[in-house]
């Protein structure tokens, strides 16, 4: 018997084309949006003009034992339709919800990810609350099975590097990655070293935040700050720049963004959103040294970034904290670099609540949907600003206006400051 072996010649995979050479100008040209007032960018989006809130009593878990007890939860969110099967064991609710905002902004971008070049997208993102869920869970498993013990900070770390690598795996990305953690200001940061990378000459980002820790262990932690609303109206939780103020809502979710080089999205047919066209980080010295906060440098620092002067600023999207002392201060920041009431300023999160990581990427998402329709979105059961908060506060209704510029402010807890302008295309 004799065995003839039949050999099959296959022609090597064509290369990817190379990419067009590009410009250094960082544009957006997908969003990917999960939020306590839409599930899906037009969803949400439409939801926030209308000024529906997502604000609502907890049901994640059962908050009666807590003085705090409303939060934004994304609604309709089942992961078994968003999310393959086999990752739905190894991640998280956090994870799911970044995983299907990834999804949303890079069909939104009409990316191929396996027609990149090898090593020519990434994934840079934000966290900095949903490690509560994952520790709580391994926590979880440590008391009721017995096992190795995990520290709370290798928990925290270890969860953050899997959300980015779960997108990076998921997507096929293996270009740069990283996580950064600056709680609230971390989505603006995140976007910025994306725009450092495109300036090294990678194709594009996926960069933003998605955050959530809607969990015993996560609650308990913020109650610890002190600055969670304990109102039982959702109408009245929350209400930054008002005389009523009286802390935050906690909410979960937020926004990923695809940036690519303006150029290069250009030569492919892209149809951009607008461009990150300036950023600054500045840091405040603890409460101690009793110095002036630093968010009105960030600004400042931001708009030379831009090569913009604040009168080039269109609208601006408020950090809006919820608390009285907070509030006046970032008033005196907006007061200081532009005037008293001399620019719209909104806070659409109050629809949501604070997102952590993910409320900046939500709002620069915002500003650039507020460009494309030119219309501002308002800042909901807010009754007015305060005497000590002298602010053009958009309130109730949507305000149109013609908009090519708008700064997005961030504070995060520990003293971080972060302002972002984006700008028509």
């Amino acid at each position: 018997m004799t065995t003839t072996a039949t050999h099959t010649t296959t022609a090597p995979a064509a290369a990817p084309a190379p990419a067009a050479p590009g410009n250094g100008v960082p544009a957006v040209t997908g969003i990917g949006v999960t939020a306590p007032n839409g599930l899906g960018t037009e969803t949400w989006w439409a939801n926030t003009l209308n000024g529906t809130t997502g604000i609502r009593p907890l049901t994640r878990f059962d908050p009666a034992s807590y003085p705090a007890r409303l939060a934004g939860e994304v609604p309709g969110f089942d992961p078994a339709q968003h999310i393959p099967s086999r990752l739905l064991p190894q991640t998280d609710h956090m994870t799911r919800l970044a995983l299907t905002a990834a999804d949303e902004a890079l069909a939104d971008a009409g990316i191929d990810t396996a027609a990149l070049p090898p090593y020519a997208a990434g994934v840079i993102t934000a966290s900095s609350a949903g490690g509560f869920e994952f520790g709580q869970r391994e926590l979880q498993a440590l008391w009721s099975k017995g096992g190795q013990y995990v520290s709370a900070y290798q928990s925290f770390a270890w969860f953050y590097a899997v959300n980015t690598g779960q997108i990076s795996i998921k997507n096929g990305l293996r270009g740069p990655s990283g996580v950064i953690v600056t709680e609230q200001a971390g989505g603006l940061d995140a976007i910025a070293a994306a725009r450092r990378q495109l300036r090294k000459g990678i194709q594009l980002l996926v960069t933003g935040g998605v955050d959530s820790s809607l969990c015993p262990w996560g609650w308990a932690a913020h109650l610890a700050t002190g600055d969670l609303s304990t109102a039982t109206d959702p109408d009245r939780a929350y209400l930054p720049f008002d005389d009523r103020a009286r802390g935050h809502v906690n909410g979960e979710g937020g926004a990923l963004l695809i940036v690519e080089d303006e150029a290069r999205a250009r030569a492919r047919g892209a149809t951009s959103y607008g461009t990150i066209a300036g950023y600054a980080a500045t840091f405040d010295a603890p409460p101690h040294a009793r110095a002036t906060p630093r968010l009105a440098d960030a600004a400042r620092l931001a708009l030379a970034d831009a090569g913009a002067e604040p009168g080039d600023i269109d609208a601006v999207f408020a950090d809006a904290a919820g608390t009285r002392d907070l509030d006046r201060a970032e008033a005196d920041a907006i007061t200081a670099v532009f005037g008293p009431r001399a620019v719209p300023v909104t806070a659409p999160k109050t629809m949501t609540g604070r997102l952590a990581a993910g409320g900046a990427p939500l709002d620069v998402a915002a500003a650039l949907l507020a460009i494309r329709d030119q219309v501002i979105p308002p800042t909901v059961n807010t009754a007015g600003p305060a005497a000590d908060c002298p602010i053009d506060l958009v309130r109730r209704l949507r305000r149109p206006a013609r908009l090519r510029t708008a700064l997005v402010l961030a504070r995060g807890r520990g003293g971080f400051n972060a302002a972002m302008i984006v700008r028509a295309p």
